[in-house]
């Protein structure tokens, strides 16, 4: 599985000038405090610090560094009160989403004990309402964390704090700095759209426009001859090299004792899997792809029939490359896919496939590619007599994700043209699976199957949807902000 990026953030932190020279040493306090915040960020994600910023040209020297560094969030810390004035030129010249972090440093004062010095030092939710204002007014996005820094006077601690307003203030901080370098990454991919979409799927049809307007990914758009002209670049030894990939990563199938239509692959399909897996990898070097929808119908046997048939074992390897393949010509469902994938949760394609009525699970899969990322166990290559609703025939991939909390996403379309995030979490608990050559998975819910499936279905779902590892609701939630998409979670 490919493990998340780390995002690039812009912090700085903000104070009146006009107090340092009246409290000794509450400047250099408060810049004590800043470093807490840097190397708590610095933790989970790379830090761009403009210090501390006490004047208005002081905050639009810090906004053309954010700009110069392509900073994906800009993060205002709060360390005591500061005129607006001197904050909005800091963040109106970098285009990102900010974060206000309202984090004070002791969770309560000592009143009878506390001098104004000492309240100044704890005074950042004063100016917040004044900044959000502006912020606002000026049409910035923006988000408020509030809690507690967990520090004490002279005493700057390196562990992550232990008071619970704390942790889960940063436990939101770095959800949102995650769900900023998901949405940063988004609108720097390029997707290639490979074919057609499965005919009389209307789920699954896309305006590509409208996904570089609400996304910001690119989408290229391909024909099959752009990789039947890579195949005969796929040289006996890249191909050679492309098998002993797939042998040491999968197991290879003997007969299915359940289905007479899967079997042990042929020689002659193991080959040409490989070498349509080199072309792949060409084509998605030569376009700079950083996912792909693909679906050819094809006729007869012709050529790109036969590459059609031949996609799984390459589409399967991409994707656990970090470049996720969505089958059918499902360009949506490739976005969920590499939404996951940015979170570090793999992300694989899959629809619901049958319903346990006696054990309360969902049975969910696809013909077609897998994250082996994320595979419980050994995935599993099998030929297969017949691609059921498709033409040709060929190797297909086995497989079920590991056991424990999943995450399925999907991304639909509203009625007036919105695309929508679906967000569900349960649990890949373990089980007989179906030995037909086709990835499967059986997954609980705690709000029970039935309930689940009547309440995905209701909000309007394509068919396909993107199964991960782990739970990463909170960061879906907020990528679904900052993307500015409906967005709903299913439970």
């Amino acid at each position: 599985m490919t493990l998340a990026e780390r995002g690039k953030v812009g912090l700085f932190g903000i104070g009146l000038a006009a107090y340092w020279p009246q409290f000794k040493g509450l400047k250099r306090r408060l810049e004590g405090y800043q470093r807490v915040v840097n190397g708590h960020l610095d933790k989970f994600c790379d830090v761009v610090d403009a210090g501390l910023v006490d004047s208005a040209p002081a905050a639009a020297a810090a906004g053309a560094l954010f700009s110069r560094e392509g900073v994906e969030l800009v993060i205002c810390y709060v360390g005591t009160y500061a005129t607006s004035s001197q904050v909005l030129p800091a963040v109106q010249q970098v285009g990102a989403p900010v974060l206000i972090l309202n984090l004070q440093p002791v969770s309560a004062l000592n009143y009878p004990k506390t001098d104004t010095g000492e309240w100044l030092a704890n005074c950042c939710s004063c100016c917040v309402p004044e900044i959000a204002c502006a912020f606002a007014r000026s049409r910035i996005d923006f988000q408020v964390v509030t809690g507690v820094l967990g520090v004490e006077r002279g005493r700057f601690r390196e562990a992550p704090p232990s008071h619970p307003d704390s942790q889960r203030a940063w436990q939101e901080i770095e959800s949102w700095v995650r769900a900023a370098s998901v949405v940063s990454q988004l609108k720097r991919s390029r997707i290639g759209f490979l074919g057609q979409t499965y005919p009389g799927m209307l789920d699954m049809y896309s305006d590509f426009t409208q996904h570089t307007a609400q996304l910001g990914t690119h989408i290229e758009v391909l024909e099959m001859c752009d990789l039947a002209q890579r195949l005969p670049k796929a040289s006996e030894r890249a191909v050679a090299a492309k098998r002993r990939e797939a042998l040491a990563i999968f197991d290879v199938s003997e007969d299915s004792p359940s289905d007479p239509l899967a079997r042990a692959p042929k020689p002659a399909q193991m080959e040409w899997a490989c070498r349509v897996a080199v072309a792949l990898d060409r084509l998605v070097a030569d376009f700079d792809l950083h996912g792909l929808a693909y679906y050819y119908r094809g006729l007869a046997g012709n050529e790109y029939e036969r590459l059609g048939a031949g996609l799984i074992l390459g589409c399967s390897l991409l994707t656990a490359r970090g470049i996720p393949a969505s089958g059918e010509g499902d360009l949506k469902n490739c976005q969920a896919m590499k939404i996951l994938d940015l979170l570090g949760c793999g992300g694989s394609y899959t629809e619901f496939y049958a319903m346990d009525f006696d054990e309360d699970f969902l049975l969910m899969g696809h013909d077609g590619p897998f994250h082996l990322g994320i595979a419980e166990g050994k995935p599993i290559l099998r030929g297969l007599g017949l691609y059921h609703g498709k033409r040709g025939y060929g190797v297909s991939v086995e497989a079920h994700v590991k056991l424990g909390p999943v995450t399925l996403l999907a991304l639909t379309q509203t009625a007036d043209g919105s695309l929508k995030l679906l967000v569900s979490e349960g649990e890949s608990i373990p089980g007989a699976m179906l030995q037909i050559g086709n990835t499967n998975s059986r997954i609980k819910f705690q709000c029970g199957m039935t309930n689940f499936v009547n309440r995905w279905c209701s909000e309007g779902p394509t068919h396909h949807c993107s199964l991960g590892v782990g739970h990463v609701l909170p960061v879906v939630r907020r990528i679904g902000s900052l993307l500015k998409l409906p967005y709903v979670e299913v439970a």
